[in-house]
């Protein structure tokens, strides 16, 4: 598959990345070459090969969810560097009007 330079600008634009004009043409080449290479994986036969990780079989072992008591507040906020009565005091994130 050839990708273009139109194409990488508009990866680089929706990936919100800025790229120099001067390297678009060889990011185009190593991404077509990128491409070239996943399809001569595609014509690999692998009709003989065996499964070397079953891990997408397996179910996943968990513990139970048993509930336990918390220690309240007075264990939860002990090392909290700012502390209003019960919670957790953080910095403003949105500046107030």
């Amino acid at each position: 598959m050839k990708i273009s330079k139109k194409d990488v600008e508009d990866i680089a634009h929706l990936a919100r990345l800025k790229v120099d004009e001067s390297l678009v043409g060889k990011y185009a080449e190593q991404i077509s070459d990128i491409l070239k290479y996943i399809d001569k994986l595609k014509d690999v036969d692998i009709s003989g090969a065996e499964l070397v990780s079953d891990a997408s079989f397996n179910i996943n072992v968990l513990r139970a969810d048993d509930p336990v008591k918390s220690g309240g507040p007075a264990v939860t906020l002990v090392n909290a560097p700012e502390r209003i009565d019960d919670f957790f005091q953080v910095p403003n994130t949105i500046k107030p009007n």
